[in-house]
């Protein structure tokens, strides 16, 4: 759930060198006299040049065309990439063994630590819990940016069961993003995943049969309900492969479901 040692090393040799020259060219502390003092100093002053730098994100082509520290072409490359971060609140929904899993806007992100993984972070019996910080893409896998902000909140079982839906479906449907590179051709290949199958035809034939089901005068009492319950889960089931984000319409098709 976290990089290597050197990955982590090589990692804070990047940012700090790319936030060290982001304060020389905004001018934000001018005490600040090389990279070594940017690494010491206050995370608050770490803050307001991090801010700056996402404020400025074109800023990260400049450095990787002039080169000031003399990066090889692979960890300029690893830096250029960085333009594609994703910053704001998420929440982290659940610990996996291979990464922290992270939520923004219906996106299911699979998140490594730095120096410490997440689960010495952060205990399960506290999750889901919600967060501020940036991710970032890194030799293929997204990690942060070493800044993460936590949020007191508890949640209610509606937003908990919501997310865990949601976590649900991206790994059933490999939605799950554990990169976010972007091929040189423009295609986020890797952030897509695999291909989609279309249900639509199996579900369409089992919908067709599924309608056919009727309770009658001597089945047993448990068929009607039985029947109904499998009709509402295959036009729930329909419109969640639809893919046409009728998010009010799922919740109306889920209520059947509960309701049979």
């Amino acid at each position: 759930m976290k990089l290597s040692k050197s990955d982590v090393k090589l990692f804070y040799e990047l940012m700090w060198a790319l936030q060290f020259h982001v304060n020389l060219k905004f001018k934000i502390y001018s005490q600040i006299k090389n990279i070594e003092d940017y690494a010491d100093c206050k995370i608050d002053q770490k803050v307001k040049i991090r801010k700056t730098l996402y404020e400025n994100i074109e800023f990260i082509d400049s450095f990787v065309l002039e080169n000031p520290q003399n990066f090889s072409r692979e960890k300029l490359f690893i830096v250029s990439k960085w333009k594609n971060y994703i910053g704001g609140d998420f929440y982290i929904e659940r610990l996996l063994k291979k990464y922290a899993v992270f939520m923004q806007d219906g996106e299911v992100y699979g998140v490594l630590g730095l120096s410490q993984g997440f689960d010495e972070q952060i205990h399960p019996s506290t999750l889901p819990q919600s967060v501020s910080t940036v991710l970032l893409p890194f030799k293929g896998k997204i990690i942060y940016d070493g800044l993460l902000g936590h949020r007191n909140i508890q949640f209610g079982g509606g937003i908990k069961s919501s997310l865990r839906e949601t976590y649900m479906w991206a790994k059933q449907n490999d939605r799950i993003l554990d990169s976010l590179e972007i091929s040189q051709d423009g295609d986020q290949n890797e952030i897509t995943g695999k291909p989609l199958k279309d249900w639509k035809p199996e579900l369409d034939e089992i919908a067709g049969k599924v309608k056919k089901l009727k309770g009658a005068a001597g089945h047993p009492a448990i068929y009607s309900p039985a029947f109904s319950l499998a009709k509402a889960s295959i036009e729930f089931t329909q419109l969640a492969v639809a893919d046409d984000n009728d998010w009010e319409g799922l919740n109306k098709a889920l209520q059947k479901i509960r309701r049979a």
